[in-house]
């Protein structure tokens, strides 16, 4: 399987916002294109969810990269409502959904797919959701993968727990579509 690029130069994001190189050192070098250097060079580098908050930010078509879509991974026992998550997640066009059902299954197509943002149901049997948070952000290609806790009832507090255990984000059962759309959307437009 192909690695795509989490991290591009200012060559590719030209190509891909169909502008001059020289527009988008302009937009990093103002601050509004966020990224970095590499050390003792002025090559700049520009991390995908930064150029896709950007994109959005300004109404540049989402077309030019990747045909537009993000890596979405989705850890739920395999059911109707996960299928019709995958279907409507995929029918919008702008994500590329996988599932698994169990935590093994998760780590091993993340460590291959590479996901944007992972929405885990922490009740799942095999689930240890402290550990897995722990795992993700160890491993220096995921680190920036935003996880979505999924679960069937939560009190504020349980929730305060998750965001310190190391989740991004939950949402709380039943959800619809929009809601998850959101969620994506709002994840990847974090500023890290």
């Amino acid at each position: 399987m192909e690695k795509k690029k989490d991290v591009l130069t200012t060559g590719q994001v030209a190509k891909i916002c169909n502008v001059a190189p020289r527009t988008v050192s302009k937009w990093f070098d103002s601050g509004q294109l966020r990224g970095y250097r590499i050390p003792g060079s002025k090559d700049r580098r520009i991390p995908l969810s930064q150029l896709v908050r950007f994109m959005r930010a300004h109404g540049i078509p989402l077309n030019g990269l990747d045909g537009g879509t993000m890596r979405v991974l989705l850890v739920d026992k395999g059911d109707e409502r996960n299928n019709l998550i995958k279907e409507a997640l995929e029918k919008d066009g702008r994500y590329e959904v996988r599932t698994a059902e169990c935590g093994f299954d998760a780590g091993l197509i993340a460590e291959q797919f590479h996901p944007h943002v992972i929405f885990m149901d922490i009740m799942l049997e095999d689930i240890n959701p402290q550990r897995i948070c722990h795992v993700i952000r160890e491993n220096t290609e995921l680190q920036n993968t935003r996880i979505i806790a999924i679960t069937s009832s939560l009190t504020e507090g349980e929730g305060q727990a998750l965001l310190q255990q190391g989740f991004d984000e939950y949402l709380c059962k039943p959800f619809d579509i929009q809601q998850l759309v959101q969620c994506v959307d709002e994840s990847l437009s974090i500023v890290h």
